[in-house]
């Protein structure tokens, strides 16, 4: 499906939902339902702070959680102050309480039959997610027109198996629009150094692939989860998708 056709897919919205994506000062978060060819995905809209928002960051999760995952809560939490919408989506199976998640295409095209909703606001949307959602925005980000890709936690391979390479989705989206890796420094499905030269992620030290340090690690929590949301609101900021300070205010 073509981000085209999917214009024409038919979604339900609450009023709060639909408050949230098109004003910039609404702080409350909204939930949207939109029907897809799984069946409804969800999202829920972290509006940006003040009068001028600058871009959706549309987030999806892994294949064994949801947006409860604790890197794009905390994006949520910090991004809006620099001008930016954030938008956590469930994937159908999610919403629908399944445990498994489908196979890559169906997954591809829930994206993209939501994709509309996500760009209702008229902003520039970046596609992002962690794990299979990283993927899905990686495959699907030419097609859809997205500004930019953000992978959080690229499963670049299976734990304990490298020849198992996913490495061509990730330089294939970097090859045709802006991407950030950010992986963890303890990651099992890929640590930094086995990327490429020319597409290293940014590092949090000690995180294994949900960004968790170990309690006996030199870091807590917060620190790596503030390398996490520092990184990505610099590289948004590079690109004009972010305001220099928080607030929404230029720098």
């Amino acid at each position: 499906m073509t981000a085209r056709s999917a214009a024409g897919t038919g979604r339900t919205a609450s009023r709060t939902a639909r408050s949230a994506r098109s004003a910039g000062s609404v702080a409350a978060p909204g939930r949207e339902l939109v029907e897809t060819p799984a069946g409804p995905a969800g999202i829920t809209w972290h509006p940006a702070a003040g009068r001028r928002p600058r871009c959706v960051l549309a987030l999806g999760h892994g294949a064994g959680g949801g947006i409860e995952a604790r890197d794009l809560v905390a994006l949520a939490g910090a991004l809006p102050a620099y001008g930016v919408t954030v938008a956590l989506v469930e994937q159908p199976w999610r919403v629908a309480g399944k445990k498994l998640a489908p196979a890559p295409k169906t997954l591809d095209a829930g994206w993209t039959a939501l994709w509309p909703a996500l760009a209702a606001p008229g902003l520039p949307v970046v596609a992002g997610g962690r794990s299979a959602g990283a993927r899905v925005a990686c495959r699907t980000a030419h097609e859809l027109g997205a500004a930019a890709v953000l992978a959080l936690a690229f499963p670049l391979h299976p734990p304990g198996r490298p020849e198992k390479s996913r490495v061509a989705e990730l330089t294939e989206a970097a090859d045709l629009v802006p991407l950030l890796t950010v992986q963890g420094g303890n990651d099992a499905f890929g640590r930094p150094a086995e990327f490429p030269r020319g597409h290293r992620p940014v590092e949090v030290p000690y995180g294994d692939h949900s960004f968790a340090v170990a309690k006996r690690a030199p870091i807590t929590q917060d620190e790596a989860l503030a390398v996490l949301t520092g990184a990505v609101s610099d590289w948004l900021v590079g690109l004009g998708h972010a305001s220099v300070r928080p607030g929404g205010r230029k720098g």
